[in-house]
């Protein structure tokens, strides 16, 4: 029997690739083959993904010798680890003890109307420009970058660097591209915390803020920069790429665009939970080793083990969600069960901040632009491929 591949392309841009659905069909759990041969259990299982995902003994610590390597990028030494996602406790609780502040749901209904004029702002120069754009620089892109550098004390002069450095990361074919943009990013980041760290009373956003906390017994200045470069590459690329193909998601299904339209902010903000289930742009909830053998759903996975969760299977799955793969913004009761944001101590920290993005950007762009509509097929947009992070290179629209 040919082994089953890991990763594998979608052919919509909204729906899991033909063969995760099989997959998906036939169990909760499964043994597929990544780009070096090696094997890691693939998790198609709403509980089961939950279920591990809140293990203590998984660890996320991409520092580990048996971590597996999902794809070549991830040899690169700038992933060993990443902060947030890639410690364990008790440095994984320390890191969100200090941000929590920053990133709080009373902190992030502070920023609405800041982020709701910024939408408006970015409408109102793509209709002095024309009637078509490039949806996904002049509107997506932006978003998330001007919130991420205001809240870190980043200049968002620089954002032409750093999202074209970020890209170069995140969609390096191999470690060293890799390696060679994560490092171009670290370099500019310690610029940025050594001005701080001269400046009286701090730079400005959460870098100044800690780098006056450096050298104390919970941050280090290589955790503060691990720390720096997690957020700033997390904080706008994927957000970004949620934006543009939760637009394609909604153009394609005008009756559920039609729902969010006339739903008041309560039910927006639950459409915006269901296009995160159905986009599932990051594909994976969490990638984690065995540190002992442990028993789920019938199967043993040893110690040593690699284990993935798929976002975009379990978040399709049946025994918790009613006709998976339609998109229902009305859906009732399942709410934020979904695993696009992952789950357990590691549940992605701007989780409420990527909502509220998320939000203004839908509610401003198709109630300025009524007429807006895609310039080429779905079908046809210029898609990521060979990875596990979603999205595509452009977004043409017309209106």
């Amino acid at each position: 029997m040919t082994a089953f591949a890991y990763p594998q392309d979608r052919t919509c841009p909204y729906q899991p690739s033909p063969g995760y659905q099989e997959l998906g069909r036939t169990g909760a759990l499964h043994r597929v083959e990544l780009w070096n041969g090696s094997g890691i259990w693939m998790v198609t299982g709403h509980a089961q993904g939950r279920a591990l995902l809140a293990d203590a003994r998984l660890s996320a610590d991409r520092s580990r010798p048996d971590f597996p390597v999902v794809l070549p990028r991830f040899e690169a030494p700038i992933f060993k680890p990443i902060a947030i996602i890639g410690f364990d406790p008790p440095v994984h609780d320390i890191h969100r003890r200090l941000l929590a502040p920053d990133f709080g749901l009373k902190r992030v209904r502070e920023l609405r109307g800041h982020v709701e004029e910024l939408t408006h702002r970015l409408v109102d120069r793509m209709v002095a420009a024309g009637s078509s754009a490039d949806l996904l620089t002049a509107y997506a892109l932006p978003i998330p970058s001007t919130v991420i550098s205001d809240l870190l004390g980043v200049p968002y002069q620089d954002h032409e660097f750093f999202e074209e450095k970020t890209v170069g990361l995140l969609q390096a074919k191999d470690a060293d591209g890799a390696e060679a943009a994560g490092r171009a990013l670290w370099d500019y980041l310690d610029g940025l915390i050594t001005a701080a760290e001269r400046e009286p009373g701090g730079g400005p956003g959460l870098l100044g803020r800690l780098a006056g906390e450096v050298g104390g017994p919970d941050l280090s200045r290589e955790d503060l920069l691990r720390i720096a470069l997690a957020l700033l590459i997390g904080g706008h690329d994927t957000t970004s790429q949620m934006i543009a193909l939760g637009v394609v998601t909604l153009l394609e299904h005008p009756d559920q665009l039609a729902a969010f339209l006339a739903a008041d902010q309560a039910g927006r903000a639950a459409a915006v939970d269901e296009l995160l289930r159905m986009v599932s742009v990051t594909d994976v909830s969490g990638v984690r080793v065995a540190t002992e053998d442990l028993e789920i759903d019938g199967q043993l996975i040893r110690a040593g083990e690699g284990v993935l969760v798929s976002s975009s299977m379990a978040n399709r799955d049946p025994a918790v969600y009613p006709d998976p793969y339609v998109l229902d913004v009305r859906r009732p009761g399942t709410g934020r069960q979904h695993l696009a944001f992952g789950f357990g101590i590691h549940q992605c920290l701007g989780q409420n901040l990527a909502r509220l993005e998320l939000e203004a950007a839908f509610a401003t762009l198709f109630e300025r632009l009524p007429g807006l509509r895609l310039a080429v097929p779905a079908d046809e947009l210029s898609a990521r491929r060979g990875g596990t992070m979603q999205g595509v290179h452009a977004l043409p629209v017309e209106w």
